[in-house]
């Protein structure tokens, strides 16, 4: 008998789209409504029958966990990363960091690091989805084009109406990068963008230029990272004109040597905005329960993600607490990987034991010590994950039977066997 599903939160990226509609007969799902493309693989591939493992032995889970317990008890400093799960498994996870002195990264630390530094270091003015799709007249993307997050243009650039009458004709999108599709920053009504092509790594120089144009100052060249100076003149007197300004950027996109330092320039252009006009941030990722996870772990620890535990206190070095850099220097004697909202995420192969806790239809590239297959929040069990701009937390909904324990069923068995 099938059964339909209304307000459902989508766990497969940081947007967290809530109005989905999905049907369920108990085992296979079907998106019915507002499910982009993304959306409708994760939700609609059916569930595998893989059995946990050790060694690549099939095995009982009751086997498998007790195998994980052993590895753990006999570890001195385990690393806990990958952690792609809800805010449940999240809590677990940091419960079982501090109890085993563990040092706790996420798979996309790289991307967390690059705009935490930033806030750290000189602080910043953000805003939410909600804010964008009701006030914002200038959209700035710098680095991406969002599409990695298939609704954002939908939810949050071009709605069918917004609180405070703003029209999406009245909205410039500018564009500012290499590679970009600024398809759907062509407004409904066949408004082109602005589009400023250059090499991810000139943005920051680019940036820098516009921000001391719109400060007053003139520069002596005639171009810019290839761009007439001009254009950039032009540009810099745009933005001023703005009532309500966002730059947008994905740290993730943004793989150029110190990202943080470009980021850096982003926010506090829009900081020196907010003296005449109306400038916010915000920043585009979150996927794979990634806020979640740096957001609970500063709740429960007072520090955000790249945090060992070994000492008896948190001790948060964001450089030197990489996954990589912890397996490359030794640092670490053990390894426990979590990622159970998607199955093309791969473990880092080590030479230390290592238990995976992942999806069953992961292909994992190598023979861990422990393999237990784990069910997904938002389609096999409820839960809690928080959007990208960190202002809310969203439910998710259980769709459907499955036969797999959650993460945070799993590690609490691993913490109750470690005491």
């Amino acid at each position: 008998m099938m059964k339909e599903f209304a307000e459902v939160t989508c766990p497969f990226c940081g947007l967290l789209c809530d109005d989905l509609v999905i049907s369920s007969n108990s085992h296979h799902l079907k998106t019915i409504k507002n499910a982009c493309a993304k959306a409708t693989s994760c939700f609609e591939a059916p569930i595998v029958d893989i059995k946990p493992k050790i060694k690549n032995k099939a095995v009982s889970i009751e086997a498998a966990i007790k195998h994980a317990i052993e590895i753990l008890s006999a570890s001195y400093t385990p690393l806990l990363t990958g952690l792609g799960t809800d805010a449940s498994g999240m809590r677990q996870l940091m419960n079982l960091a501090d109890l085993k002195g563990a040092v706790i990264d996420h798979m996309h630390g790289n991307a967390l690091m690059r705009n935490t530094l930033v806030m750290q270091d000189l602080g910043w003015i953000m805003t939410t989805m909600t804010e964008i799709r009701n006030r914002a007249d200038m959209i700035i993307f710098v680095g991406t084009d969002a599409t990695n997050y298939p609704r954002f243009f939908e939810r949050a650039i071009w709605p069918n109406k917004s609180m405070f009458g703003l029209k999406n004709e009245e909205k410039d999108i500018i564009y500012i990068g290499e590679n970009l599709n600024i398809r759907s920053g062509i407004s409904p009504k066949g408004k082109k963008p602005t589009v400023l092509k250059c090499q991810n790594d000139d943005i920051n120089e680019i940036i820098s230029t516009i921000h001391a144009l719109i400060s007053g100052s003139t520069i002596d060249v005639e171009k810019v990272a290839g761009i007439k100076a001009g254009v950039l003149e032009k540009l810099a007197d745009k933005i001023k004109q703005a009532s309500y300004g966002v730059i947008v950027w994905a740290p993730a996109e943004l793989n150029v040597p110190h990202a943080e330092l470009t980021i850096q320039s982003l926010t506090e252009l829009a900081k020196y905005l907010t003296r005449s006009t109306r400038f916010s941030g915000f920043t585009l990722g979150g996927n794979d329960g990634a806020t979640t996870a740096n957001s609970l772990c500063a709740w429960q620890s007072g520090y955000p993600l790249r945090v060992n535990f070994n000492k008896g206190f948190p001790d948060y070095e964001p450089n030197r607490y990489s996954t990589n850099n912890v397996l490359k220097n030794k640092e670490v004697d053990s390894l426990l990987w979590v990622s159970s909202f998607s199955d093309t995420h791969k473990p880092p192969k080590a030479l230390i034991p290592s238990i995976v806790l992942a999806m069953p239809s992961t292909k994992i590239g190598y023979t861990p010590d422990v393999f237990i297959p784990v069910s997904t929040p938002g389609i096999d069990h409820a839960g809690q994950l928080n959007r990208t701009d960190t202002v809310i937390t969203l439910m998710l909904k259980k769709l459907r039977t499955s036969p797999y324990p959650s993460v945070a069923n799993v590690i609490e068995k691993m913490i109750e066997g470690l005491r």
